[in-house]
């Protein structure tokens, strides 16, 4: 059997917004696209096979994680992550930059990569460029991220201006070692913080070396919802148009409409699972807290906009029942109807934009938020 090309095509456009296609070794990624985040071989809560029905067609594991437990050497046995957790389609691991950042007290920077210290047993690891894009291809990643350093905020700009400048290192090394494969990609990821000049080097460098797509890292670690917008409407000019970009780590429903308007075709985050487990249903209404007394009689279904099982069987009344008796079915379902809304979200902004009706789509979207994002389209 032929394996396709990876390839992307921007199928139409609207301002700047783009619908379009990734076509991979190991299916097809209509994008805007969500990646739910399966960081440990699983979306927390969910079965794989629940996560496809939601509508994902591809999902993001990290390589950090995996490493640690149950170990990349484990997992190459079964084939895989993909294999390993019975996820067939795309996969895109996380190469452990962004992990590594956080285990600040527990790590040390150098040339060469990044000595740290587990938080699972406090064994010690050395993560390189090399090694991470190892672990990636023994993982089997349909795309693999680069190794970088993602810089902390607040930082003084000299600080994030070293911090790129190593990821940049980093980054061609990274490209160097990586084992190129029919249908599979390899992403760079353009850091610099929220400094313009810093966010256009970067992205330059990364072009020089050519690489299948384009992440943009360093965002939402605490810089706040305008200053995102900003640094976005400073990056994106600076990639290439004809392939993938990917915000990395984003986000609530309106970040995501707001960076697909600017021109962002991929996106993962935690909120959709975690905001389950924490009794938070994402709705075209806005966020609800099944929680609350107020829902202890309410008949209505989650969102009947939703096509899901678990966003239409059942009443906010038995959700809230649920979490107050502290049954996991109430977490699991929540999570379901979450990750269905956003994938939900991702096919009406893809619609939006090939018919040409997205600042509409998007108006009428914020309103129904209830002041839960800003619209601010340039």
């Amino acid at each position: 059997m032929t394996v396709p090309k990876f390839e992307f095509e921007v199928l139409a456009t609207n301002s700047m917004a783009r619908r379009g296609r990734l076509v991979t070794a190991h299916g097809v990624i209509d994008t805007p696209a969500f990646m739910p985040v399966g960081t440990a071989a699983t979306v927390k809560g969910i079965f794989p096979e629940t996560v496809a029905e939601a509508g994902s067609q591809i999902i993001l594991a990290n390589a950090y994680h995996l490493m640690l437990r149950p170990g990349i050497e484990r997992i190459a046995k079964f084939g895989g992550v993909r294999q390993f957790m019975n996820w067939p389609g795309p996969l895109l691991t996380d190469s452990g930059g962004y992990q590594v950042m956080s285990l600040a007290k527990l790590r040390t920077i150098d040339e060469e990569g990044v000595t740290f210290q587990s938080h699972i047993d406090g064994a010690r690891h050395y993560l390189t460029p090399e090694r991470s894009i190892q672990i990636q291809y023994q993982l089997d990643s349909t795309i693999t991220m680069a190794f970088d350093e993602c810089a902390s905020y607040p930082a003084i700009k000299q600080a994030v201006a070293k911090s790129m400048e190593l990821s940049m290192r980093w980054a061609q090394r990274s490209k160097q070692s990586y084992v190129s494969r029919p249908g599979y990609g390899i992403f760079g990821i353009v850091q610099g913080g929220v400094h313009a000049d810093l966010r256009a080097e970067s992205a330059n460098k990364l072009k020089d070396l050519g690489f299948d797509g384009y992440a943009i890292g360093g965002l939402a670690v605490g810089e706040g919802h305008m200053l995102m917008v900003a640094t976005l409407d400073t990056t994106i000019p600076h990639l290439p148009a004809s392939h993938p970009r990917y915000l990395m780590g984003v986000g609530k429903p309106m970040d995501i409409v707001e960076a697909v308007a600017r021109g962002v075709d991929m996106f993962d985050c935690v909120l959709p699972t975690r905001s389950g487990r924490t009794a938070q249903a994402f709705t075209s209404e806005g966020p609800l807290n099944l929680r609350n007394a107020r829902y202890a009689d309410d008949l209505r279904p989650l969102d009947e906009s939703v096509d899901c099982p678990a966003s239409c069987n059942y009443s906010r009344a038995y959700y809230h029942h649920l979490i107050r008796s502290d049954e996991v079915l109430g977490l699991m379902l929540l999570s379901w109807h979450n990750v269905a809304f956003y994938q939900q979200l991702m096919k009406n902004l893809r619609d939006a934009i090939q018919s040409k009706t997205l600042l509409k789509f998007i108006a009428e979207f914020a309103a129904k938020q209830k002041g839960t994002g800003q619209l601010e389209i340039a």
